[in-house]
């Protein structure tokens, strides 16, 4: 096992906040393997770059010899986690909770490796508990700590009610650190409070409290907002390879450390050096994008996989050719047509009002040709079978179904 100074170096990358750090160093110079935990609520069955910046911290723990505790908080799920949100979160069934609990598990093993990774569901613990451990676990917390998250306060103030139900998640989540002995917790920067909670509540039930690990959250492809599915700004686990290197050449050109720190599996000298070169100018940043893209599509496909995207990118948006395998829509063609009908009806756009407004920022072209703003009706003979562009990256020749 590396010294802890060396794993320390490599723990700290790209790490927001260690509380408290000299307590990391000492469990580190125990010389044991370490429980590290991530909790993850299975709210979502699909994941993204954001969603696997702590996994891939736990792959680094992993890495350093520890042991790595995901827990799957189908429990906890039934709450639903009330970090930044300014209203109750809708309940989910027990049913989409085990199916978004499959894919993310598999998604999961995508970064973690499989023997070294102790899978639990927190339903162990917390479904076991009678309504006299529950008042007994509630009695380790007051009311005025748990309303100092941020969300709860302003939601108060604001007069937006709080269900009674949401100010248990953090005592959950917190036994979950004592039912598994958790020496460090991960989390977002937002999870801090849940962490700390998890902190004071072993503290209070006389073990030895674990290191609050925190991360900070991925910004998307627009540079601004955090990496979200509603945002449209994401890159996703199981985006297709091509997809996944474009959205990846798509950031902005500051955020590639930041990528390169949080997103792929370089060691953190490489880093160190791609973020130097960067700066003194002695790397290119259209080729340490490329290379940021294709290590990104190597960790989840492969490098033959990443070789292939970066050529079908360049063949799209450096020679200007199509792709080689534009994807037939099979749609109702009137004699007159709705253009924005015909894109959401081919899976190009969500609706017929986001298709109108690529319309109007000359985001669609057929056969190579813009369309102008403000022309969403054409003649049948103008688009069948044209190839359709919306964007940088989605195309589909558009065919009459069979009546």
């Amino acid at each position: 096992m590396p010294t802890p100074a060396e794993q320390m170096h490599v723990i700290e990358s790209g790490v927001a906040d260690i509380v408290p750090k000299d307590a990391l160093v000492e469990k580190l110079g125990s010389g044991r393997s370490l429980r590290i935990k991530l909790g993850v609520d299975p709210t979502a069955p699909d994941l993204h770059l954001g969603h696997a910046v702590p996994l891939r911290k736990l792959r680094q723990f992993q890495d350093l010899g520890h042991q790595v505790v995901l827990i799957i908080g189908d429990f906890t799920a039934l709450i639903g986690d009330p970090s930044g949100r300014s209203t109750t979160r809708p309940a989910l069934t027990r049913e989409q909770i085990d199916v978004n609990a499959t894919t993310y598990i598999e998604q999961a093993y995508k970064i973690l490796d499989p023997e070294r990774t102790e899978m639990r569901r927190n339903s162990e613990w917390l479904g076991a508990l009678d309504f006299e451990a529950v008042l007994r676990l509630t009695s380790r917390f007051t009311v005025a700590r748990i309303m100092e998250r941020d969300d709860f306060s302003k939601r108060f103030a604001e007069g937006i009610g709080i269900s009674l139900h949401e100010l248990l998640y953090p005592m959950a989540q917190a036994y979950d650190s004592v039912a598994i002995e958790a020496d460090v917790e991960l989390g977002g920067t937002d999870q801090l409070f849940n962490l700390l909670a998890g902190r004071e509540l072993m503290e209070k039930q006389g073990m030895e409290p674990q290191v609050c690990l925190t991360l900070p959250l991925l910004e998307g492809t627009d540079g601004v907002q955090k990496m979200s599915k509603s945002y449209g700004n994401y890159i996703g686990l199981t985006d297709e390879p091509g997809d996944m290197f474009g959205k990846v050449m798509s950031i902005p050109d500051e955020l590639m450390p930041k990528y390169y720190r949080l997103c792929t599996g370089l060691s953190v000298d490489e880093i160190e050096a791609v973020e130097t070169g960067l700066k003194d100018g002695t790397l290119h940043p259209n080729q340490s994008k490329r290379r940021l893209a294709r290590e990104i599509v190597t960790l989840y496909y492969s490098s033959s996989a990443a070789e292939g995207a970066e050529e079908a990118f360049d063949r799209l948006f450096k020679a200007k050719e199509l792709p080689e395998d534009i994807p037939d829509a099979l749609v109702e063609l009137a004699d007159h047509v709705h253009l924005p009908a015909i894109l959401s009806a081919a899976g190009l756009v969500k609706s017929n009002g986001d298709g109108r407004r690529m319309i109007d920022q000359g985001g669609v072209k057929i056969d190579g040709a813009p369309v102008s703003a403000g022309v969403y009706d054409l003649e049948r003979a103008e688009i069948e079978g044209c190839v359709v562009q919306v964007g940088k990256r989605r195309f589909a020749r558009i065919l009459r179904a069979e009546e």
